[in-house]
C-alpha cells in the first residue's frame, strides 16, 4: 500500500519533481526516497546491491510508476554515466540529485564505539575504500549529473554529511576526514555552479541515526539514543520544493531543521515563494 505518516501531510507538494537518491535501499536513503514518495515525487533509488534493492521495491510497489529502482554503484563511471542514460531516457531530465552513498567506520573498525582505532593503524586499503566512495564517489556522481543540469540552466544537489564533532572525533579516520572533504567540496561546487542557476547545498542529521552504519553488536541503552532515520524527511522534502528556490551553499541540520526553517522564512521577501 501506498506510503503513509505524517511526512505525506506535508506542506510540500512534490508532483512533477523528478529526484535521484543514491545509498537508497536503506538506513538515510531510503527513509529520504520514501519522505519524497509520500508527498508525490518521482524518485528512483539508487544501489550498488542489486539485491537490496529487489528486496525494497516490494514495500514500494504501492507508489505505483513513481518509485523505480536502479542499480548504480557510485564509484564506477561507467555504472554512472548508465545511470545518467537512464535518466535522460525515462524522465528527459533530473530535478534533483541526492548524494548519499556512503560507507562507515564499520567497514574499517567493527567496533569503532568501543574500541577506536588510531589512524596510524588503519589499513590504507580500507582508508582507499572510504574516501573511494565518501569523497571520490560525490564528485563523480555530481559532476555527472550536473551536466543534465546545465543543459536545463537549473537543477539541485544535496550532499548528506555528518556533524563536526564526528569528523573529528578519536578513532574516525578515514570517515570523518572524508566526510569532511566532500563538505568542502560541496561548498566549491555551490561556487562553482551558482551562475548557472544550479543549487548546492548540505544536509546533514544532527547526530548518529540507527543505520547499518552503527554496529550490531550495538548495547540497547546507546541503540535507544541514536536519532530515526526519518529525522532527514522533512528538511529532505523542503530542499526539493518550489519553497527552497534560490537557496544555496546552506548547511542544514535535520536536528535543528525548525529553527532553521523559520529564520530562513524570516529572512526572505514576503513576495518569494
Amino acid at each position: 500500500m501506498p506510503i503513509r505518516g505524517v511526512w505525506a501531510t506535508s506542506e510540500w507538494r512534490l508532483d512533477t519533481k523528478r529526484i535521484l537518491v543514491t545509498g537508497a535501499s536503506s538506513g538515510l536513503g531510503f527513509a529520504m526516497a520514501k519522505a519524497l514518495l509520500a508527498v508525490g515525487g518521482e524518485v528512483a533509488l539508487a544501489s550498488r546491491s542489486e539485491r537490496k534493492l529487489k528486496e525494497i521495491s516490494a514495500g514500494l510497489k504501492g507508489e505505483g510508476d513513481r518509485a523505480h529502482i536502479l542499480v548504480m554503484d557510485v564509484r564506477n563511471e561507467d555504472s554512472v554515466k548508465s545511470a545518467v542514460s537512464w535518466v535522460k531516457e525515462n524522465w528527459g531530465g533530473l530535478d534533483m540529485l541526492v548524494n548519499n552513498a556512503g560507507i562507515g567506520m564499520v567497514t574499517v573498525n567493527p567496533n569503532f564505539l568501543t574500541q577506536p582505532q588510531p589512524f596510524l593503524d588503519v589499513p590504507p586499503s580500507k582508508f582507499k575504500d572510504v574516501f573511494d566512495t565518501n569523497v571520490f564517489g560525490y564528485f563523480l556522481v555530481a559532476s555527472a549529473f550536473a551536466r543534465l543540469f546545465l543543459e536545463r540552466k537549473r537543477g539541485r544537489i544535496i550532499n548528506v554529511s555528518i556533524n563536526k564533532e564526528t569528523m573529528t572525533r578519536r578513532g574516525f579516520v578515514p570517515y570523518g576526514p572524508s566526510r569532511a572533504a566532500s563538505e568542502a567540496m560541496s561548498y566549491v561546487m555551490a561556487e562553482d555552479l551558482k551562475p548557472h542557476n544550479i543549487a548546492v547545498n548540505i544536509l546533514l542529521p544532527g547526530g548518529a541515526t540507527n543505520t547499518g552504519m552503527i554496529p550490531i553488536a550495538m548495547p540497547d541503552e546507546i541503540r535507544s539514543r541514536l536519532l530515526n532515520p526519518d529525522v532527514m524527511a522533512r528538511p529532505i522534502t523542503f530542499l526539493a520544493s518550489d519553497e527552497a528556490e534560490g537557496l544555496t551553499g546552506e548547511s542544514i541540520i535535520a536536528t535543528d531543521f525548525d529553527s532553521w526553517l523559520s529564520k530562513f522564512r524570516a529572512s526572505r521577501p514576503t513576495d518569494h515563494p
